[in-house]
Formats: structure tokens, C-alpha cells, sequence
């Protein structure tokens, strides 16, 4: 079930918060197409209503829990600057993946991925019944930028997976791609 991730008493620059549409405008602010590049998040128009409709499609694909990532303090508090999942849960493996991740490219190598990592992991482990034993992270092998993220949380890396995922056609690609 959707709910609002942030740590009480603790200073976090971040909260996670249900994604829903009233978040496409600030998201269409701060993405740009290169986000997208390895992924299958585009929207299909690149305007507030595109973001609205692939907000809405990731809110109805089942298996998916979806957040926006929100500055919790400062003048810009409240406002939407990334996106992330839980996705392909299993409880009755005890496992789910993070993934759909992007942050908009001004916090990138800040402490938001990682305040957003420890938020959703901390709920995996801790406040999910039954608590999760596993928890993955996966990323396209050709999106070098989220291996090093990855890599800089501490994450162990297992292995590539191969033609684990078709990405559709979307605006920087004309066809289907399997990865």
C-alpha cells in the first residue's frame, strides 16, 4: 500500500510520498530527455500532460508501489524531484526490487538517492509484514551513471542480467529494445 516515507527526528533533505499526477508539473521541471536514455520512463509527449499519463500508468501497473521523491525543507519544499518503486514484490519470497528510479539531474551526487535508498530499505526491512530478506537493485548494463550510484550505496553486485526486460519504443528510441 502507498505511504509517506521519511525518517521523524531525523534532518533528511527528502520524503517519499504516493505518486500521484498532481506531481507531473514539478517532474516535467526537472527531467530532460537524457534521463531516459536506458530506461523505459519516458513519457510518450514531453509535456505536463505526457508526465501525467505516465504517471498514471506506472500508478496502475500491478506489483508497483510508486513514489515521488519531495524536498522536505528550503523554499522549494513539497515539490516533486524524481521518482521511484517498489516493484516486482514477492512476499511470498520476502523480496521486491527498487527500481523506475530517476532524479532530476540537480541532485544528482547529492544525498537525495541515497536518503531515498535508506527510506525504502529501512520500510523493506523494517515495517513491511512480513519483513523483506531481499531487496535488488537493477539497472540497465549500458546506464553507467546508475552503476555508480548503485555502487556508491554499498549494494553488492551479482551479475547482468540478459534480455531480462523489453523497453517499448519511446522518444529516443524508434523500435523495442530487449536488454
Amino acid at each position: 500500500e502507498p505511504v509517506t516515507l521519511e525518517c521523524p527526528g531525523v534532518v533528511t533533505s527528502i520524503r517519499l510520498v504516493p505518486l500521484d499526477p498532481t506531481h507531473a508539473a514539478d517532474l516535467h521541471a526537472v527531467a530532460d530527455r537524457e534521463l531516459f536514455l536506458h530506461s523505459m520512463q519516458a513519457p510518450s509527449e514531453w509535456s505536463v500532460r505526457g508526465f501525467e499519463s505516465e504517471l498514471e500508468r506506472v500508478r496502475a501497473t500491478p506489483g508497483v508501489v510508486a513514489f515521488a521523491i519531495v524536498l522536505a525543507h528550503g523554499e522549494n519544499s513539497g515539490r516533486a524531484i524524481g521518482r521511484t518503486t517498489f516493484m516486482d514484490i514477492r512476499p511470498e519470497h520476502r523480496g521486491l526490487e527498487i527500481g523506475r528510479t530517476w532524479i532530476g539531474r540537480a541532485y544528482h551526487g547529492t544525498r537525495v538517492n541515497p536518503e531515498a535508498k535508506y527510506l525504502m530499505l529501512r520500510h523493506a526491512f523494517e515495517s513491511l509484514a512480513p519483513a523483506a530478506i531481499r531487496v535488488q537493485i537493477t539497472t540497465s548494463a549500458t546506464n553507467l551513471h546508475s552503476q555508480a550510484a548503485i555502487v556508491k550505496l554499498g549494494a553488492v553486485r551479482e551479475g547482468v542480467l540478459r534480455k531480462a526486460r523489453v523497453l517499448p519504443p519511446a522518444p529516443n528510441r524508434a523500435e523495442p529494445e530487449v536488454r
